[in-house]
């Protein structure tokens, strides 16, 4: 007698599992990604802590206007960092919405920038942005854009151990049909038969964490790359080894720019 398959073994079904299974994986990279990003926060919150604890013992030890006017600036400077720190992690917390809308990539960087500001300089990178005045705004999801930009940063960081330079770029491309962002460093480079497969999934060039702890923020380049596809733009890799390293990032303009080009 003849048997009929399963409901669980049809093509359909097959696929509708694999569906929910790369789902899954995508909620758990994004809830990996904002574990990291709290790590990084939390560091850098405990250090702009330590700076307002500090000034406030100088304001109470010295009564001099001088000395206390110092201390209350500092305090100041540092609380107002501090703000944009949890505002930042707020933001990525509150917001786990895939839509894409029109996004200032100038915003996203600036706040990524801000997280990494003291792990920057601790390992001697100089960070240098270049923003174009006319670079339009992305249709984009603000968080995932963070999400890939913080992992190429921190990668950055990582191929330059002696210290070095990261160039940070947004500006209008394909003939303004796009915005493009890239993300150039100095470091030792990725040589040319590891290229091909540096999107590959679970390839690495990395032989394990650093001496930070770090790998990325839970975005290996594979979703990396997934991430940029689904928002429609393309993601490539330049590298000279001994040179350095750039990814650029090509996203298409807001939908309300494209009418008006």
């Amino acid at each position: 007698m003849p048997t009929t398959p399963s409901p669980s073994s049809s093509p359909a079904t097959t696929q509708q599992q694999l569906e929910f299974l790369q789902g899954q994986l995508r909620q758990n990279q994004a809830l990996a990604a904002l574990g990291a990003l709290t790590g990084t926060a939390t560091h850098e919150f405990n250090n702009v802590l330590m700076t307002i604890i500090n000034y406030a013992k100088l304001g109470l030890r010295n009564e001099d206007t001088a000395s206390r006017t110092k201390a209350l600036t500092k305090i100041l400077e540092a609380s107002e960092r501090a703000a944009k720190i949890t505002g930042t992690i707020l933001a990525q917390a509150r917001n786990r919405s895939d839509s894409l809308e029109p996004t200032n990539l100038v915003d996203i960087v600036e706040s990524s920038l801000v997280l990494l500001e003291r792990e920057m300089r601790k390992y001697r990178i100089a960070v240098e942005t270049d923003f174009a005045d006319n670079a339009p705004r992305a249709q984009a999801s603000g968080n995932q854009i963070q999400r890939v930009l913080l992992n190429l940063l921190i990668n950055a960081r990582q191929a330059m151990p002696e210290g070095g330079t990261v160039l940070v770029r947004i500006a209008p491309g394909g003939e303004g049909r796009c915005v493009e962002l890239t993300v150039r460093d100095s470091g030792t480079g990725i040589p040319a038969d590891k290229l091909p497969k540096i999107f590959e999934p679970f390839f690495t060039t990395k032989s394990g964490p650093d001496d930070s702890g770090k790998g990325g923020t839970g975005l290996g380049l594979a979703a990396c790359k997934e991430i940029i596809d689904r928002h429609g733009g393309r993601i490539r890799v330049e590298s000279t080894v001994g040179v350095g390293t750039a990814f650029i990032i090509r996203l298409p303009i807001a939908g309300d720019q494209q009418a008006a080009a």
